[in-house]
């Protein structure tokens, strides 16, 4: 008879290491099915300096393969396949992979979020070297240099507040002629004497050699293009959630986020999601952590109930 696991957890960033940790440690069955490597999204970024415990940073990759040694350590097992189907509903879960069919009494969903690109030529190989998605992340590198920062949302226009407080020049670029954000973000941003609005704009081009040395912006009134000097760009469009695989499974919102809470219970009994593929206000690593150990805490409260 095949193995049912008692939990198994689908993506092994640091959410999905964080529940595989927490579920050994209390001698539950673990399974993490990852399709690519330990780390996730995280795995891509440099230096992480925001993460406590590492006092001069540590890469993302270094830090997903210690989270998933850590979370082995107490008997969790990883297995390199790729989810093709799901199954959630009643007792016992389904899971189709490319690597066999697994079954379990609790699932948690941890597939995370990727940033949406701006698709511009050039912009995938210059990521980390010049292009980045995550202010928070890789800010602390452009100290006393020029940024952009390309959306006009929320998130954007944190980006360009937080950026303004360590870059000596910020452009803040949209499509539009106003943002879209909240207007707690307008005042700031319109008081901030290194804050340029750069309105009804796109980018067309990157300048680079070996990293980005600068934009080449299209109005999209005039269709007129200028170029601008600056040495990082922050995009900030939005994030595109790993939630196909459950659209008929699970509540998702308007933008694809498995509907759940800070218990990170879905709309299914013994279903649960945990980090950047979850609705909720923050996306970091330390937050996706946390939604790990939360997870584990009612899958097991599901499990005492449903044995």
């Amino acid at each position: 008879m095949e193995q049912i696991y008692d939990m198994i957890v689908i993506g092994g960033g640091p959410a999905g290491y964080t529940a595989a940790l927490y579920a050994a440690r209390s001698e539950l069955s673990v399974l993490v099915l990852e399709k690519l490597s330990a780390g996730g999204q995280m795995a891509l970024t440099e230096q992480i300096d925001n993460y406590p415990g590492f006092e001069g940073g540590i890469d993302g990759f270094t830090l997903g393969e210690k989270m998933q040694q850590s979370a082995e350590r107490f008997g969790a097992v990883t297995e390199l396949a790729e989810v093709y189907k799901v199954r959630l509903s009643g007792k016992i879960k389904t899971l189709d992979t490319s690597e066999g069919v697994f079954q379990g009494r609790t699932v948690v969903i941890a597939t995370g979020a990727s940033p949406r690109p701006l698709g511009v030529p050039g912009e995938e190989a210059l990521v980390g070297n010049g292009v980045h998605y995550c202010a928070a992340c890789d800010g602390a590198f452009y100290r006393g240099k020029a940024v952009a920062v390309v959306g006009g949302g929320n998130s954007a226009a944190a980006d360009a507040l937080s950026l303004s407080r360590i870059a000596e020049k910020v452009y803040l670029i949209h499509r539009r002629d106003s943002l879209r954000a909240t207007k707690v973000y307008h005042a700031p941003l319109m008081a901030a004497p290194n804050v340029e609005f750069c309105w009804n704009s796109t980018i067309s081009a990157l300048r680079h050699t070996d990293r980005l040395t600068g934009l080449r912006l299209r109005d999209v009134q005039t269709g007129k293009e200028r170029e601008l000097a600056c040495d990082g760009v922050f995009i900030s469009v939005g994030r595109a959630p790993a939630t196909e695989l459950f659209r008929n499974e699970l509540e998702l919102d308007r933008s694809g986020y498995i509907v759940a809470n800070e218990s990170t219970r879905t709309s299914l009994p013994g279903v649960f999601a945990a980090g950047d593929v979850r609705t909720k206000a923050l996306r970091q690593v330390v937050t996706a952590v946390s939604d790990g150990a939360v997870a584990v805490h009612y899958a097991e409260e599901y499990l005492a109930e449903n044995r």
